[in-house]
């Protein structure tokens, strides 16, 4: 089998068992953003082809490389840990910031953005493992509201709702309900800020259950990745 008939089948699969599961529950499809970290611009190509919309990179450095070479038109998301001193490179290929975790970031990411021709839409990473939070690198999740009011007041930014990650070894559920719990308190002082981006190739299923609007699923569609330092 080709690499394209290789990521077509794949993607038709995932897409079958999204569509499966969101006529299970009697609710819209969700956004699939591709997670194509370590893969090729090739791939990319494809998986335009294919009727991608949305990318996810977590590395600054290779996702400018891609986002020069690939002649795909894509949303582009930041999905990783992001210091400061990348915001202003991430501010220049990436659509969205997954993982806006702290005020000084939002500083950061203001600045970068001050040229934009249109506002850069952030997701308030919400910390759901209290074991582990420096690892994790999420908002606690009664400053969320905080963070969000910050965001609100930069004219480049624009809040767009939370994320998460469901915590190492655990049931994800427990976790998607409090993520999605946090996303109706913001709802309520911001109610554009729907998003909610949940779910990865091993629990996406189960964020699907807890209000996910946007997917980021890599290996089930790519495959797995070369291991990276």
């Amino acid at each position: 089998m080709n690499r394209r008939d290789e990521l077509e089948a794949n993607l038709n699969d995932v897409r079958a068992a999204i569509a499966s599961e969101c006529h299970t529950l009697d609710r819209a499809l969700p956004t699939l953003i591709v997670v194509t970290k370590t893969k090729p611009t090739s791939d990319m190509e494809i998986l335009g082809e294919l009727g991608v919309t949305d990318v996810g990179e977590n590395r600054d450095q290779e996702a400018k490389v891609k986002h020069d070479e690939c002649s795909a038109k894509f949303i582009w998301h930041a999905i990783g840990q992001l210091q400061t001193n990348k915001a202003k490179s991430v501010a220049g290929w990436a659509d969205v910031v997954h993982s806006v975790n702290r005020s000084d970031l939002v500083v950061a990411l203001a600045k970068a953005t001050l040229h934009r021709s249109t506002p850069l839409k952030c997701l308030i990473q919400v910390n759901l493992d209290p074991d582990a939070p420096e690892h994790r690198g999420g908002c606690l999740p009664d400053k969320v509201l905080e963070l969000a009011q910050q965001i609100n007041a930069c004219d480049t930014l624009q809040i767009a709702g939370v994320m998460g990650v469901g915590p190492l070894g655990q049931d994800p559920a427990p976790a998607f309900a409090l993520l999605q719990h946090v996303s109706q308190q913001l709802i309520e002082v911001f109610p554009s800020a729907t998003w909610i981006s949940a779910g990865m190739s091993d629990d996406y299923q189960i964020a699907l259950q807890y209000g996910a609007t946007h997917l980021r699923i890599g290996s089930t569609i790519l495959g797995s990745r070369a291991a990276t330092g």
